[in-house]
């Protein structure tokens, strides 16, 4: 199979879908590579490393898109993108398209056969491909967020960490899965004072293992919320429902509630925001201002950090992309776990998560794959 990658064009992306060592491994299971010229300079790989590990360099991404049997990328594909390709065509990248109706009917009207990582699961019902950005996410998230509290900034004033003597931040992280659990880690080890919310009992307890004490943890319900959110100097939204919207679980009429400079970090903007006044950002313009809080809500949180998450990345993909490559559409119909990464195939959606939020028909993988 033709494998190729373009370079990634969404506003400050410097990630890479295939990394040198990433074409290597296609290269050993009898693949040829497609790599646009300069898409690995935003983590250091030069052309001529791609070319050492095998692969072809073409000029630009309609050489990619035009050769390519299968486009591995990270981002969602940008509207010039989504018009390059093609029936019979695997398309395998990062896509949430339950808040983005544009890209799905781009994809839809392409007829291209589009395998999402963020909703590929594993075994044990995790989504191993979505897991490696949630962790980068997660730290990155405190990180963003001690910087925006900063008063030059927009925020509180306030050193996450505090000094003796001085009270350190309040950190409130809503969601106890992968981002919020990193989050969580990156806030503790800074010394903040940190609550993980989250509506799953056995989850909470987890985590209470997990740091021994050195978090506090509380069920979600409204009061719970609220109550943390208004005490909180930073709020992390670390909530996802896989492949759908993400639920709205700060108001706008809580914002009145919170401390002046206050800032909330949206990780779930991907997948709409989990704040009712989020609007994606980029690292070029990260925060805004509503009713006096902050917000940061750059939708490709990882891009800051292109060559821990670019490697990151291809280690976690690598093994479905090889399967994909090796055996096309029978690599989906056989393994249910790239079925559930099935999103779209030659005009129809094939999640029901993403049919849900956009009002589409769900069509299920198998019978899609069956007439294919």
């Amino acid at each position: 199979m033709r494998v190729g990658c373009p370079k990634e064009i969404k506003n400050h992306e410097y990630r890479v879908g295939l990394t040198p060592g990433a074409v290597r491994e296609y290269v050993a299971h009898g693949h040829e590579v497609l790599i646009e010229a300069k898409a690995g300079a935003g983590i250091g790989a030069d052309d001529d490393a791609y070319r050492a590990a095998g692969a072809r360099i073409l000029g630009t991404a309609k050489d990619v898109f035009d050769r390519a049997d299968m486009v591995v990328k990270v981002k969602e594909p940008q509207p010039q993108e989504w018009a390059q390709l093609r029936e019979g065509q695997i398309l395998y990248t990062y896509l949430h398209l339950a808040p983005d109706p544009e890209q799905t009917k781009g994809l839809l009207e392409s007829g291209v056969t589009a395998v999402a990582y963020e909703t590929v699961t594993d075994e044990r019902g995790g989504l191993p491909l979505l897991a490696p950005m949630s962790e980068v996410a997660g730290r990155l998230a405190i990180q963003a967020g001690a910087t925006a509290l900063q008063k030059a900034n927009g925020g509180r004033g306030i050193l996450l960490g505090g000094v003796p003597g001085v009270l350190p931040a309040k950190v409130a992280v809503i969601g106890g899965g992968v981002v919020g659990l990193h989050a969580a880690k990156m806030a503790v080890g800074l010394g903040a004072d940190v609550t993980i919310i989250d509506r799953s009992l056995p989850r909470l307890r987890q985590l209470d293992d997990i740091f021994n004490g050195r978090v506090h943890t509380r069920y979600s319900t409204i009061d719970a919320l609220e109550e943390e959110v208004f005490a909180a100097d930073l709020v992390i939204g670390a909530v996802l429902i896989p492949g759908a919207a993400a639920p709205k679980l700060v108001t706008r009429e809580m914002l009145s509630g919170m401390k002046a400079g206050a800032v909330m970090v949206d990780v779930a903007i991907d997948q709409g925001g989990c704040f009712e006044t989020s609007h994606a950002t980029t690292h070029s313009d990260p925060t805004y201002e509503v009713d006096g809080i902050v917000h940061y809500c750059v939708a490709n949180m990882p891009g800051a950090v292109p060559v821990t998450s670019a490697h990151a990345l291809n280690n976690a993909t690598l093994h479905y992309g090889l399967a994909l490559a090796d055996r096309g559409l029978r690599a989906i119909a056989e393994d249910k776990h790239l079925r559930n990464g099935l999103n779209v195939h030659r005009g129809r959606i094939a999640n029901a998560a993403v049919a849900d939020a956009l009002g589409y028909e769900v069509h299920a993988p198998e019978k899609l794959l069956a007439v294919a």
